[in-house]
């Protein structure tokens, strides 16, 4: 795929025109969707008087696609132009969830249809991650990827920080059917703006005796043959696990055991996610004074312990240990995410991008599904306190994978496939490789498969 208007030499990713829309898209489309993560849950909560598990089952039904369909929406997604599947799925996700409130006014809306709505919103938000995660190395050049990622999650952070108040006040002032409303008009919004994007974006060429099955194994063989890859998607699926736990959870907690309004649980995920904001603007300044590679282990171990606030929450003032807790965690979590998804899209050869990033997302994203369900049948058996304590226990084996892997030797990405396999030999033989090899950088050749 070839671009028409690379980035600037000079200056960040914010002087390219078509960068700026695809933030902007970002955040309209981010805003709307985490005024669902408040709403949607409190529709079949407030409104279908769903049980614990079936909120679980919900989460699950949002996340389901990317176990279901991951691997092959990279294989289709690395064969098609990536804006104009954005620009589709965007309108997909605007019409199913504006069929929210339209069956609320008629008095036919039902937990079946929550169901359905989470599983095609699921669905299409699958191909626009792997398109979108896709085109940003193909807009920016590989020394603005951070800074790029960085942005992204900036927005998406901020959009934390605003959208769960917003739509914890539009639940209560207008209903939670209602403020659903605001979700399809972010993603209506998205759409728009990617429209606007001018890029020549060129249809990848096809390749000879391809095959589904074939372009789907050989993402499986990128990613488990690369030795930074593999535990990334080992460490990042098992926090995942526990963290869909806490989306199932968190909603049944808050209002029924804390006792708190639409309106003040708004405000309380709205304060955990200052910490993901915080995250994101301190990410790249991090990243340059202790080392990109270690920043992805530092940060998973320095935030996980505050998981454990969570169960002891309690009520009125009490509901601050929640937002703390998860204001720490979700520091971590966008510290991480920011250096392991620059580390991806440096390392991987273009014509891949596509079935990496499904690939990883096959592997850490399926794990949420799972979560959600384990997470709802505690909470139904147990109690949702009983399930967030489990909840936080598990996150504290997010940091294991990492701290036992090639990345502990190291301070920053190495710069070449040989600094990669130089450090794995140290690992499994310290004898055999002196010193901590690898140099400050991004970029590299591929590591466990062909050249391309």
């Amino acid at each position: 795929m070839s671009l028409t208007s690379p980035a600037p030499p000079g200056g960040g990713p914010l002087r390219l025109r078509d960068f700026r829309l695809l933030l902007a898209g970002a955040a309209a489309g981010q805003a709307g969707a985490q005024i669902a993560l408040v709403a949607l849950p409190l529709v079949a909560v407030l409104v279908l008087d769903a049980s614990a598990f079936q909120v679980g089952l919900l989460t699950a039904a949002e996340t389901a696609a990317f176990l279901l369909i991951g691997l092959p929406a990279g294989a289709w997604t690395d064969r098609a132009r990536k804006l104009p599947l954005m620009i589709r799925a965007d309108a997909v996700r605007a019409l199913a969830m504006a069929s929210v409130p339209v069956a609320g006014a008629a008095g036919v809306l039902t937990m079946a249809q929550l169901y359905v709505v989470a599983l095609v919103t699921g669905t299409a938000t699958v191909f626009f991650d792997v398109a979108h995660q896709s085109f940003l190395p193909h807009l920016l050049r590989t020394e603005h990827l951070v800074a790029g990622n960085g942005a992204l999650e900036t927005v998406r952070s901020s959009a934390q920080v605003a959208g769960p108040g917003v739509g914890g006040g539009l639940v209560q002032l207008l209903g939670a059917q209602l403020a659903i409303v605001a979700d399809a008009i972010g993603y209506a919004l998205s759409a728009l703006f990617l429209l606007g994007i001018r890029v020549t974006e060129e249809r990848p060429e096809p390749v000879p005796g391809a095959s589904l099955r074939k372009d789907v194994a050989e993402g499986l063989r990128f990613v488990a043959g690369h030795p930074l890859l593999r535990v990334i998607a080992a460490a990042t699926g098992l926090a995942n696990f526990f963290a869909a736990m806490l989306m199932a959870t968190q909603t049944v907690f808050l209002v029924r055991v804390l006792g708190l309004r639409p309106a003040a649980l708004g405000l309380v995920l709205s304060a955990a996610a200052v910490g993901g904001l915080a995250g994101a603007l301190c990410a790249g300044a991090l990243g340059r004074r202790f080392g990109q590679a270690r920043v992805i282990r530092l940060s998973a171990l320095v935030s996980a312990p505050f998981g454990l606030l969570w169960p002891l929450s309690y009520g009125g003032a009490g509901a601050v240990l929640f937002a703390v807790g998860s204001g720490a965690v979700f520091f971590g979590a966008v510290v991480y995410n920011v250096a392991q998804v620059s580390l991806r899209q440096a390392l991987c050869p273009p014509r891949l991008l596509g079935r990496m990033n499904a690939t990883l997302r096959f592997v850490m994203w399926g794990t949420l599904p799972l979560g959600a369900l384990a997470g709802g049948a505690l909470a139904d058996a147990l109690g949702s306190r009983a399930a967030l304590v489990c909840c936080a226990a598990g996150l504290l084996l997010f940091p294991l994978p990492l701290l036992l892997s090639p990345l502990r030797r190291l301070r920053d990405l190495p710069a070449t496939a040989t600094a990669v396999t130089a450090v794995t030999a140290a690992t499994e033989d310290p004898g055999r490789a002196g010193g901590t090899p690898g140099t400050p950088g991004t970029s590299g050749a591929p590591v466990g498969t062909e050249a391309p």
